[in-house]
């Protein structure tokens, strides 16, 4: 009798044990993944910061070099394409706003959806535009780069 409590004692101090390392590698990985939902949510805030400031270095620099962009009118630019669209200055946006932003991390891939305001000039015209976008970034040797971007417009 004494040895089936002894037996039973030890069952449920390793249940216990093993719970409480099981929750603790959960956190972590929870910790580790809220840490790279922030980077990635840097990493939106200096791309816009690069389209604000027409920084094609800043913005080439976040990019893979395979890159790829589907815009607002279903235009197809690789990264070439799009940093020399940020390059032109006829096209002056003054404000970029993300909101009901969402990071879902996948082990090495993440993927970002959110909603957006861009109020500006475009060749001298005043515009606001609203969207939706979505991009993909891969951690590649230890550091996040976007792959791919896409971006609708939304009905005004």
């Amino acid at each position: 009798m004494l040895r089936i409590g002894l037996v039973l004692l030890l069952l449920v101090l390793t249940t216990e044990t093993s719970s409480s390392q099981s929750s603790k590698f959960r956190g972590s990985s929870e910790e580790k993944s809220s840490s790279q939902e922030k980077m990635i949510l840097a990493l939106e805030s200096a791309w816009n910061q690069a389209e604000l400031h027409h920084d094609a270095k800043a913005a080439s620099a976040m990019m893979s070099d395979n890159f790829v962009s589907v815009d607002h009118n279903g235009n197809v630019s690789d990264r070439a394409e799009y940093l020399a669209g940020l390059k032109d200055k006829s096209y002056r946006p003054e404000q970029i706003s993300n909101y009901d932003t969402r990071v879902f991390v996948y082990g090495s891939t993440a993927i970002v959806t959110s909603a957006y305001r861009t109020r500006g000039k475009d060749a001298g015209k005043p515009f606001v535009h609203s969207g939706r976008f979505t991009d993909t970034w891969v951690n590649i040797d230890g550091e996040w780069r976007c792959v791919a971007s896409h971006e609708t417009w939304l009905a005004k």
